[in-house]
């Protein structure tokens, strides 16, 4: 079976943040992704970890700013990323230098960089040029750290605008980019709500090589995977077989909201998917 990985911004909302390493750990989880730590500092994330035996195999750069301060206000602004943005380039550059400190002290192998919102005027061939220089700045330098660099197709619905949307536009890029550690963040959720047919999309982009993580939640309401229209003991076996056929040994995140996440032991007692897929 997968590998799976609490997505700690989304699962035990009812803890602090800090608290959920513990609770994730407790029900079994071996590692965690969440989406931005620069709230905290390194090396009380990286103390987490530790304490409880977890391992950390992904975060997102920075949506927008260049500190705690301005990077939360970025995120709540509704900025999904400036990777795309024509004029936000030293914005862009300042993030990925940030999280490749945090990967450091973290010791995590990959960062996701979001791509951005069409503004005014805007359309992805105007964007392109800007998406693909960054991409090809952002992976040289992340290849200096030995970190791969993730690129994720994010459904019209949950963030309209969003400059990337399927998985072969996302292939594309990579092509364009020409990198060795660009790879796809392969999230079935927003796959299936843009394109459908997930499962033979597994098996044509898995042994490629150039998918570097899964993410799962059920759809359409992005609750447990056991929750929605999706046959993810299906897909799990599909990973599975794919997986064993290419040798790819990555990570699956669990980028879901639990239907009881708000109430005390709300995560937890969603997990039963979690315990028949291990």
């Amino acid at each position: 079976m997968p590998q799976f990985a609490a997505n700690l911004s989304m699962m035990y909302p009812e803890l602090p943040f800090l608290d959920r390493f513990e609770a994730a750990a407790q029900d079994g989880f071996t590692a965690v992704e969440y989406l931005f730590p620069y709230a905290f500092a390194k090396e009380e994330l990286a103390a987490r970890l530790k304490d409880h035996q977890l391992q950390q195999v992904l975060f997102n750069a920075p949506p927008g700013g260049t500190d705690a301060a301005s990077i939360d206000a970025a995120w709540n602004n509704n900025t999904r990323g400036t990777a795309s943005i024509p004029g936000r380039e030293a914005e862009f550059r300042q993030g990925v230098e940030l999280a490749l400190t945090y990967a450091d002290t973290l010791n995590c192998p990959r960062i996701h960089l979001m791509a951005g919102l069409l503004g005014e005027g805007q359309t992805r061939a105007s964007n392109l040029n800007t998406y693909v220089a960054n991409l090809q700045w952002a992976t040289a330098l992340a290849a200096k750290a030995g970190r791969d660099v993730l690129i994720e197709p994010i459904n019209t619905r949950d963030i309209p605008g969003f400059f990337l949307n399927r998985q072969d536009h996302a292939h594309d890029i990579i092509e364009k980019v020409g990198a060795d550690n660009l790879k796809v963040q392969m999230d079935l959720y927003h796959c299936q709500i843009v394109e459908g047919d997930v499962a033979t999309k597994i098996r044509q982009y898995l042994p490629t090589g150039r998918v570097g993580h899964f993410q799962i939640a059920g759809v359409p309401e992005r609750h447990e995977p056991d929750i929605g229209e999706l046959n993810y003991p299906y897909l799990f076996d599909v990973i599975d077989e794919v997986s064993k056929a290419c040798g790819w040994q990555g990570w699956v995140g669990c980028e879901y909201r639990p239907r009881l996440g708000g109430q005390a032991g709300g995560t937890s007692a969603g997990l039963d998917w979690f315990k028949a897929a291990r």
